[in-house]
């Protein structure tokens, strides 16, 4: 396993999580890492990608709410959740990729709810 992710959780509307996706090999060996999300009964789909130069894009969705990292020197990648919203539920995968192939971690749930 590549990467493994941590931090989801339950929490009210409105507040945050930091999800966490340790790099079990070099995290400069990939050119764009990134979180993806599955809600149920919909198709997994990009949340925050970050290049190796810390070029960031955010899905509309969460612009202004969500803020990707990555810390090369303990190899691993963030994604800090702030005023979150029920919509903001499903299952979140980070990503990795390198001109050699791309890498998933396992989902960790995040669930938004009163």
């Amino acid at each position: 396993v590549q990467l493994q992710a941590s931090g989801g959780g339950l929490v009210q509307p409105g507040g945050s999580l930091r999800l966490s996706c340790a790099v079990t090999k070099s995290i400069d060996s990939y050119n764009f890492m990134g979180w993806y999300r599955q809600a149920p009964g919909k198709q997994r789909q990009p949340v925050a990608l970050i290049s190796n130069m810390n070029s960031v894009n955010y899905a509309d969705s969460v612009k202004g709410r969500f803020t990707i990292s990555r810390d090369n020197a303990k190899g691993t990648l963030y994604l800090q959740m702030d005023n979150l919203k029920p919509e903001d539920t499903a299952v979140y995968y980070c990503y990795a990729w390198a001109p050699s192939g791309a890498d998933w971690g396992q989902g960790t749930q995040v669930t938004v709810s009163s």
